[in-house]
């Protein structure tokens, strides 16, 4: 201020203010000997993809949540890689990559083929630009696709970022990502990781903080509102907390999530019910207040978790996914809704329906009231229908039915289906047993446990025939010259009381027109 006043007694012209240089963070090198990431937990294919791009005269590292997870000690579940090499250039080093993505282009290195297979996320380092000089447009994803056409950094109306393909130098392109501890960049040969923002230092701390202001990262990119809660939810085990200032603008951002397309929050509400910490998810969105609101099935799922089936159904979730076994997303969500699809099948079968159409007409209605136009409606609902449908077919354990149903291919969705409702009392538990049993018999044991069924089957039925009430016809003892109620008693020109008149049984004439035995 001083030599403000100097200069202006002086003549001397104002100088030129000093432009506000968004801060990118100090490049920090960590050493094995501090960070302690064992290298054995490194998938070798990640390794690869780091290796040839680097004889290729490109950076490379491995990024985010893998770098997270190998310094918590964890085997990382996914590999991402972040270089300087265009998508086009990571695209032209391997046999099998494909370029995907129009809001973020990325390379997909697929290794292996069918379930074997596995996929390294190749992304290119952006830059960091101000979102006030990039380019408008109105709308959003789902209704300004021809505007962002041609169009490499844009955003909405509200400071939603819509295309974000600008390449830039590390350090910008850590600056643009959410969390401090998924900011760090590590080299598999080298072993050094590269921290710009003190993701090191919160990852000892255990905290989760934002990069840069909250609220402005949650309007960027809303659904880093629902990365919140997952990343919360997954370390809480591990003693994590969400920073104070992360936390705050959560509740008061929440809305902005109405404008993402339904299919990306339908795919982000997947991620956080099938990554291993599904009730931990659960108790997070009710703690932080984010229980209804983000995505209405969502908001199903937080209400019904303290159901015995639904939480029977996370609490299975969780425990297949820490064991490395398969979750389908059709399973939970069939768990989740079968108290609809359970009560609108009940209620039409008290009118009088048959039970098969009315179970039909019951999911039918679920999925309107439910789903709706999201992704499911293809395979996920066929998949959803047939746990149901198959539901009732358990109680048939004779004929055929049984060597049918575990020929069919979604018979094991079915049958742990029926086990939860086992477990919770909502079927015989010697049924889930049968048929657990007899999945794993050869042909000969299956031929007696259908015939074991058959007998059950006949004997409840003897059962059920013998305790039933008898009911047992007495002829009424008429009165003294009491007439019969009966037409056949009262035949016309007798008196009261006669006796009533034997019909004759006329007999049938033979072709030939004259009477059987030849009798007239």
């Amino acid at each position: 201020m001083i030599k403000t006043i100097i200069d202006k007694l002086l003549g001397k012209a104002p100088a030129a203010p000093r432009s506000r240089k968004p801060k990118f963070g100090k490049r920090e090198e960590v050493p094995v000997q501090v960070h302690g990431i064992d290298p054995n937990l490194v998938d070798h294919r990640a390794i690869d993809v780091v290796q040839t791009l680097k004889r290729s005269g490109y950076e490379a590292y491995i990024v985010g949540g893998a770098v997270r997870d190998l310094l918590l000690g964890l085997r990382p579940k996914d590999f991402d890689v972040a270089t300087n090499a265009t998508p086009e250039q990571v695209k032209s080093l391997f046999r099998r990559a494909f370029i995907i993505g129009k809001r973020f282009r990325i390379v997909h290195v697929v290794y292996g083929r069918g379930r074997e297979n596995e996929v390294i996320e190749v992304s290119t380092f952006r830059a960091f630009l101000d979102n006030s000089q990039a380019e408008h447009v109105d709308g959003n994803e789902r209704t300004s696709k021809a505007q962002l056409a041609g169009l490499k950094h844009a955003v909405d109306a509200s400071g939603r970022v819509l295309r974000d393909n600008v390449w830039g130098p590390q350090d910008q392109d850590a600056t643009r990502r959410d969390f401090t501890i998924n900011a760090m960049y590590y080299d598999p040969e080298t072993q050094i990781v590269v921290d710009y923002h003190g993701g090191i230092a919160d990852a000892k701390k255990k905290v989760l903080r934002m990069i840069g202001d909250p609220a402005t990262r949650y309007r960027e990119d809303p659904v880093r509102i629902i990365r919140a809660v997952r990343f919360a939810a997954k370390l809480n085990g591990k003693g994590f907390k969400l920073d104070a200032k992360t936390a705050k603008p959560l509740v008061e951002c929440e809305p902005l999530l109405q404008e993402v397309p339904q299919s990306r929050l339908f795919d982000e509400m997947l991620k956080l019910l099938q990554t291993g910490h599904a009730l931990a998810s659960v108790a997070q969105l009710k703690e932080l207040g984010l229980s209804r609101g983000i995505y209405p099935l969502l908001d199903v799922v937080v209400e019904r978790a303290d159901h015995p089936f639904v939480q029977a159904a996370l609490v299975d979730t969780d425990r297949r996914v820490s064991e490395g076994k398969p979750v389908a997303p059709s399973f939970l969500l069939a768990c989740v809704l079968w108290q609809d699809v359970k009560g609108g099948w009940e209620k039409r079968q008290a009118k009088g329906f048959h039970p098969f159409p009315a179970l039909q007409e019951s999911i039918d209605e679920v999925f309107e009231q439910r789903i709706g136009d999201v992704s499911g409606r293809g395979k996920l609902a066929a998949d959803m229908r047939e746990i149901w449908v198959m539901q009732p077919r358990f109680d048939k354990r004779t004929g055929s039915t049984p060597y049918s149903m575990v020929a069919q291919p979604r018979f094991r969705a079915g049958f742990d289906f029926m086990r939860l409702r086992a477990d919770i009392g909502e079927v015989e538990e010697s049924l889930g047993s049968w048929w657990q049993e007899f999945q794993q018999a050869d042909d000969t044991r299956r031929d007696d446990l259908v015939a074991q069924a058959r007998d059950e089957q006949r004997a409840r039925q003897r059962a059920q025939q013998q305790t039933a009430p008898k009911v047992h016809r007495v002829a009424k003892k008429k009165a003294e010259g009491e007439a019969d109620a009966s037409p056949l008693d009262q035949v016309a020109g007798e008196g009261e009381g006669a006796a009533p008149k034997k019909r004759r049984r006329r007999r049938r004439k033979p072709a030939g027109g004259s009477p059987a035995g030849g009798d007239e």
